[in-house]
Formats: C-alpha cells, structure tokens, sequence
C-alpha cells in the first residue's frame, strides 16, 4: 500500500469529465493550475491525476478549456465567433489572428471569402474534426487593409491585368481597357479596386490611378516601392504653394524673445550629401573647467503652426523616407533644405538645450530657450574625423586627442571640434557604465551614377565623429523629457510624447542565454534593466574579435523589442534612460515637432495636453516609421539585386547570415551583398532545420550549416521583380568541411556572422 489510502471506488473518464465541467463552469473567470485542480476535486492518487491531465487536454481539443502555459487551464469562455485579422499566405495556409491576441487559427482557402491580407475580419469556428486542427471560415470582411495596389501591366485584346509581386491575391485584378489611363504592358502603374468579389464573381475589378512609368526605369521603381507601402511619392503641389508663402525674414520681436548665439562659434556636422541640417552645436568657455555647450535645433514648429495645411500633411507623412538615392521630406523642400535648414553663414531661428558642463562632461546647470544662431562651419562627417585624426585621436579606442603642442591644434577651428569630442566621449563612457547597450552599427551605402545605378556598395560604420554627435543629441533628447517626465512626489506629469523602449522578450533572452552557453559565455538573466543591460555588454566585449562575434551579436540583438512612441513612460532600456524623448530632429520626424510645440506650451504656463490625442498621434508616427523602414529596406535591396545582376555567374566568399527552413540566406564578404541559397540545392544531404541553434543538419553526412558560417558561393539569378538574389554553392571549392556528429545537448560549431546594422541616429 502506497502512502495515500485509497478512499471509495476510482472515478471514471465520465465521471471525472463531469466534475471538471461544473468546477470550470462555477469559475468560468479563473484560470486554475493542475495542484488546485487536483486539491478542489479531491484527487490524491496518481492514476486519477494523470486521468484528470488527460480529460482537460481533451476538453481543450475541443474548444471547452483553454490551456493556459504548461500547467494551468481556464474555461474557454469566447464566443464561436470572433474578429481579428487575416493572413493571407503563399502557400495556402491562411491563418487568421484574434484581436485579443490568442492563438492563430488555420483558414482554407475555400474558406477565406477571398479576403486579403491584413484584412479585418469576422470568423467562425469549425466544429472539430477528428485529428484535424483547429479552422475557422471568414464570415465578413469587416474592413479591408488597403484599396490600391502597385504591380506590372498586362495589356491584352480585350482586357489588362495588374500583375504583382505581393502575396495577396487569389485571383488576377482586372482592369477595363477604358479604365487605362493610357498604361501599356510592363508599365508600373497604381490600380485602384473597384469591385470586390462576391459570390458571382471571383476576380477583383480595378482601375488605374497613376502610371508611374516603365518598368526597369530607376525613378519608377523607387516610386514604385513608395506606392506598395501607400507612401507618397509625390509632394501635394497646395502644400508646396503654402510653403512659398511663409516668410525667412526674422523680425526684431524673434530677436526680442530670443537668445542670441550669433556670436558664439557653432557648426553642423551632418552626411556629405545632406541638405536638411536639423542640429547645431555651439562652444564657448565660461571658465576654467566651465564649458557651455549649446545643442540646436531648427525651429520648425515657428514656421509650421498646429493644424495648417502644411503641419497636417507633415503628421501624415510623419517621417521623412531615405531610399538608397533619394530623400522623400516630410515637409517641403522650401521648408527642409532652406528656411528651417540650419545653414552655415544664415541667421536661423533655433529651439535650444544649452548645457554648462565642467571637465568631465558633468551637467551643472541646463536651460532650454529660443535661440538665434549663425552657423559658422558646415563639416561632413567625414571632414570632423579626419580633423580629429589629424590631431591625435585614433577611432575606435574612446580616448581623446592628447594635449595640444606648443602650436595648438591643427586645422580650422579644431580646438572646439577637438574639445566637443572629449566631452563627447566622457559622456558616452559614462552612459556604458550606466547600462546603456552597446552595438556597432554599420550602414549599407551605395555609389550610384547619375542614371541611379549602383556602382559599388560598402558598409560605413558609425567613427568618433558621429559619435561626437550623437551623444550630445542623446543628452539633449533625455534632458528635455526628464524636464516635463520627472516631478516632485505627488505631482502628475504633464503630456509628452516619449521614445520608449522595453525590456528585451524574456523567451528571446533565455535562447540568446542557451545559445551563448554552447560557446562557453555565461549570461546572467534578471529582472532589472540595468542588470540585464550589463550582461549584454560583458557579453559584447567578451566575444569582440572572437569568431563567433557576429553570431552572437546578431541573435543579441534579435531578442530586443522595438522601439516606439507613447505618452506612457517606461523608459528605455537600450540607452538605460528613465526618460528619453525625440526632441532633436523637427525636420524628419513628426513627434520632434509635438515635442517642441509642448514645450513652448509648458513654458507659457500653458495646462497638460490631452493624453488621448497624443497617444493615437504616438501610434501613428510609431506605425509610419515602420512602414518606412520597410520602404527603405525595399530600396536596398532593389540597388543589391540591380548591382549584383552585373556579376551572374562569378563566385565569392561569403558567410551565412541567416537559416530558414526553406533555404540559405548568405552575405558576400566582399560587398555585403545578400542571396539566398534554397534548400532544394543542397542536395548532398537531407537537412533538418534547428530553429533553436539557428543551423541546418544533415541526417546522414552530419553537415552542420550554422549561422555565420564561412561558405563559397556562385550568383545565379538576379530577380529585379522580386528584389531577390539567388546564390548556389561554388562546387569548385569545398562546400564545407565535415562536421563531427551533433551533440545531445545541441552544442554547434563557433563560426563567425554578420547583420546590417541601421541608420545611426534615425532611429534611437
């Protein structure tokens, strides 16, 4: 006999099933766990536990329960219909997912009401066949995600069709002929939806809005990457004629409210080709030991007043686009590149977070006012750095210039660049040991000729000079938004959009930790954001210059969450700031000109904003920087294709930037050009996909692909439609060498990766 005394006659799958219903049903609001399930129903002994655990698994199966982790259950209390949105996939396998955020759910095909992706839809429950997974059918297209689509024309006898590149469709969009516009076959064009399908017709009805031009034709095809994401592509002429009108002069009552920096030395730094300067700084000595540093700001928000046709255009856009070739503004060019443009040798109107610091870059004092200043120095990046250079300090170490010789610095104006830089770089140090996250960021550039086409392309990594600017637009973000966030115990804080940024995913952490471990790091979880930022960190400078580096760098920053805009404060964990706004770039970025405006508001005494307002505002901004970067992605990625398409048929070194289960993806050393190299080519082995161990194993040879793997490919297609390059491995070179058999615990191969880091101070 057992320690448990068996009390009565065993309980039956009926009987038990019968007790969890009323027990569930009595707290249909409760989520329980197997010990107070177990406890509530009387179950003592082991059979009748494991009996239990199997009627609720069943009774999950069939929609009655809904499992809630590993060991809890709650009563399934929706409804057998349900909105949410629709997935629309490649392959078939449409999957709608649930406003609430619950479980995606299989839709056939025949069952998907030919709605689209992104759609917003209502479904309904299949009852549950035998074996079979979860379905829904969709019942009602709430409403649709978008209405106008881009593709290629095909203009036939009698009718045209859109062809696009987008999984979205199940059937062709036709157009009428007459509904045209004057598109000819392979012609870019815009297709609005006219007509929908219904249960008598199966095809969508369009007509075209725009033709953007001849497929293949570089301005077309950027154009043509704007209208897929539903971005303008063009400037509304009306707001362009608002622009003319505004004044540059400044008055003697802008000169009258204003602190005049005229005098005081001031510069921009800025990329070579940049014509929208957004941010000055300004030096001076107050003392020994003393130095006052102005960060400048261009004041959009003077010239573009809340609710103008201007400003309402501007919200909409609510960030300026940079594609590979050009720039798309967020305000017109009138506006951008010249009156709020801060320009060398012009008196320009500035909002300004002025700083006294001493010797260690310690705040001693800050005011942030109106401004005006005369820039006196417009540099390139590349000119402040080869004028730090010049004076001693060698990128990449953190350490500044050594002290000057009996002839000073060398260079126009280089004491102040050079004093800039040391401050920079005490500021940047300090912010390292407060937890903020570290991680090289290289951007992907391209020498184009003066058709658009690509005649090189190159990774550019942020150097000392950029550096030397972002910190002081780091220090002059966060200062603004611990002047309205931080506030004596008991006082609210007044509305501020803040840039925000969460802790990383905690799932996404432990798989970094675990893979980590395999190379022999110990990473450290915690609950606090300075703890965790810390074991990032020693992570980083642990594998800096080890083969493994990009590996894990890469998968580093893969578990981070996105940064974004909200009125709700929670910080933001890359930089380990308790408060961080976006105050520093008005010409680019919608929610830096909510900032300005509220500001100036406060300091006229002005009450707290509506939270409400601010927040959909915050959404929609956050939203628009997405699709942006999409769009900017897209035209990477078009200007690789289009410059590797040169190059079919040549073979390069290369590494693995990244597995999936459908192929090989694979960077080229030698110009960052990334291809894919699908499964059905590699043929020598049958391979399984380790999502966990981000690798491709073979069964029978026990070939290990892991990512950051160096590997030899060959270029074999150039698709300019798709935006996809498709490699295959060089068979005149080894493909890879023979790994040994992969260990139980999962433990893999330590090669070196890589990823395309993003626009340095864009995006923070």
């Amino acid at each position: 006999m057992g320690k448990e005394k068996k009390s009565g006659k065993r309980l039956t799958k009926k009987q038990l099933a019968e007790k969890l219903t009323g027990f569930f049903q009595s707290q249909p609001d409760e989520t329980f766990s197997f010990k107070q399930i177990f406890h509530a129903l009387k179950l003592t002994t082991h059979p009748a536990k494991m009996l239990a655990i199997d009627v609720m698994e069943e009774m999950a199966w069939d929609d009655f329960l809904s499992k809630v982790g590993e060991s809890a259950y709650t009563l399934n209390t929706k409804g057998q219909v349900q909105e949410g949105t629709f997935v629309r996939k490649a392959n078939g396998k449409n999957t709608f997912l649930p406003d609430d955020g619950g479980t995606p759910v299989f839709v056939s095909e025949r069952n998907s009401m030919a709605a689209l992706n992104g759609d917003h839809v209502k479904v309904q429950f299949m009852a549950r066949r035998q074996n079979h997974i979860k379905e829904a059918m969709v019942i009602e297209i709430m409403q649709r995600k978008k209405d106008t689509f881009v593709g290629r024309l095909r203009v036939e006898k009698d009718i045209a069709f859109l062809v696009t590149q987008e999984n979205l469709f199940i059937h062709d969009i036709l157009i009428p002929k007459k509904k045209l516009k004057g598109g000819k076959t392979d012609d870019r064009a815009l297709v609005k939806i006219t007509k929908w399908p219904d249960a008598d017709h199966k095809n969508l009805v369009g007509e075209v809005v725009d033709v953007l031009g001849e497929a293949g034709n570089n301005d077309v095809e950027m154009n043509t990457i704007l209208a897929q994401y539903g971005l303008p592509y063009k400037y509304p002429k009306r707001v362009e004629e608002a622009a003319e009108k505004i004044s540059a002069e400044i008055t003697p009552q802008d000169f009258a409210e204003r602190e005049d920096f005229r005098d005081v030395w001031t510069c921009t730094i800025d990329p070579r080709d940049a014509k929208d300067f957004d941010d000055a700084l300004s030096i001076r000595k107050v003392k020994d030991g003393l130095w006052e540093v102005g960060v400048h700001i261009a004041d959009v928000s003077h010239y573009v007043k809340e609710g103008d046709i201007i400003d309402r255009e501007a919200q909409q856009r609510a960030t300026s686009i940079y594609l590979v070739d050009r720039t798309i503004p967020m305000l017109p060019e009138r506006l951008c590149n010249f009156i709020c443009s801060l320009r060398p040798n012009e008196e320009k109107l500035a909002f300004s977070c002025v700083f006294n610091l001493d010797d260690d870059a310690n705040v001693k004092s800050y005011r942030i006012v109106h401004t005006v200043i005369k820039s006196n120095r417009r540099y390139a990046y590349e000119e402040a750095q080869q004028l730090l250079e010049d004076n001693g300090v060698v990128d990449g170490t953190g350490e500044p210039a050594p002290n000057p010789g009996k002839d000073g610095y060398k260079g126009e104006y280089a004491k102040e660049v050079v004093t800039l830089d040391r401050l920079a770089k005490k500021l940047r140090a300090r912010r390292m040991k407060g937890g903020s996250v570290k991680f090289e960021s290289e951007e992907l550039h391209f020498d184009i000729d003066e058709h658009g086409k690509p005649i090189r392309c190159y990774f550019k990594r942020s150097k000392d000079a950029n550096k030397l600017i972002e910190e002081f637009m780091l220090l002059a973000n966060k200062t603004v938004a611990e002047s309205i966030g931080k506030t004596t115990k008991g006082k609210k804080a007044k509305t501020l959009p803040y840039r925000v940024h969460d802790n990383p995913d905690p799932q996404k952490f432990e798989n970094l930790r675990e893979f980590t471990a395999k190379f022999g790091y110990k990473l450290k979880s915690s609950s606090t954001k300075g703890a965790t930022a810390r074991a990032l960190n020693k992570l980083m400078d642990e594998v800096q210059g080890k083969r493994e580096e990009k590996v894990i760098q890469t998968i580093a920053l893969r578990s981070m969450m996105k940064a974004k805009y909200t009125t709700h404060n929670i910080g933001h964990f890359g930089l380990a700031f308790d408060y961080y706004t976006h105050f520093t770039s008005p010409i680019r970025r919608y929610p830096d000109t909510m900032v300005h405006r509220l500001i100036t508001r406060y300091q006229h005494g002005g009450r707290s904003a509506n939270k409400e307002h601010y927040e959909e505002l915050c959404e929609h901004c956050s939203d628009m920087e997405l699709v942006a970067q999409s769009a900017e992605r897209d035209s990477i990625k078009y200007k690789m294709v289009e410059f590797m398409g040169e190059h079919i048929g040549e073979c390069y070194d290369a590494h693995i930037s990244g597995i999936q289960s459908f192929g090989i993806y694979a960077e080229i050393d030698e110009n960052h050009c990334e291809g894919m190299i699908p499964m059905r080519d590699l043929d020598d082995d049958y391979y399984d996909f380790d999502e966990k161990n981000y690798c491709l194993v073979g069964r029978r040879r026990h070939h290990v692909y892991q990512l950051g793997d160096p590997i030899r490919i060959q270029v074999a297609k150039a698709n300019l439609e798709r935006k996809q390059l498709d490699f295959t491995l060089d068979d005149g070179c080894p493909k890879k060498q023979q790994q040994p058999e992969m260990p139980t615990d999962g433990k893999t191969s330590n090669r070196k990766g890589s990823r395309r880091g993003g626009r340095n101070r864009r995006r923070r």
